[in-house]
């Protein structure tokens, strides 16, 4: 048995009648894959790597936050379908493959790490730690934690034609230049859902087998 919380979206969508509340996650879903593809349009690339600056990692994990582990990774998995269908949803860039062969190219791994970075955001806020500021820093930060590390690894071993650079090449190029801006985004974005929950009011807690 483990304590299961409601996730924000689920308590404002109990609030609705059967068929709205159905359509309320629907369009919570399209919204967030939506609006990572926004912010990437919010994009900075940078001399020394291939990997530009964007605000997508905040709002990945602020879905996972909002909707909860299965719809905060369907959202993300909607926004990686809309880019592979050629739909301009990834960051703007002169040298990083355009389309579906961006799943392929040196951010594929952050990129296909979105939907994982929601889940286990989406896990802890199913557990309440998405109530409170301190325990919802903590969830965001386990995914960033998943985003780093799924992006490393494939920048430093992901091959598809081009020169390994290892893990040591990988952190300096994909890791060091955002951390301390990561860091800095997900202290203010932590915040919000705690707030709007206490615009929202509580929901009563039920112990249940997940």
């Amino acid at each position: 048995m483990a304590i299961r919380s409601a996730t924000l979206v689920e308590a404002i969508a109990a609030r609705s009648e059967a068929g709205a509340s159905t359509t309320a996650r629907a369009v919570a879903v399209l919204f967030f894959a939506a609006l990572t593809a926004a912010a990437a349009q919010i994009s900075v690339p940078l001399p020394f790597t291939q990997v530009p600056f964007t605000f997508q990692p905040t709002v990945v994990l602020l879905s996972g936050l909002v909707l909860g582990p299965r719809l905060g990774a369907a959202s993300q998995a909607l926004y990686l379908a809309a880019g592979v269908a050629g739909l301009p949803v990834f960051a703007a860039s002169a040298t990083l493959p355009p389309g579906a062969w961006r799943l392929l190219g040196p951010t594929a791994g952050y990129l296909l790490s979105y939907p994982l970075a929601a889940f286990v955001a989406g896990a802890l806020a199913r557990r309440g730690f998405d109530r409170r500021y301190l325990t919802s820093v903590f969830a965001m930060a386990l995914g960033l934690v998943v985003i780093y590390a799924c992006g490393t690894l494939w920048l430093a071993y992901g091959s598809f034609g081009r020169t390994a650079i290892g893990l040591s090449g990988a952190i300096a190029a994909g890791v060091a230049p955002f951390v301390v801006a990561d860091v800095v985004k997900l202290a203010g974005a932590a915040g919000i859902v705690p707030g709007l929950w206490r615009l929202v009011g509580t929901e009563p807690r039920a112990s249940q087998r997940l």
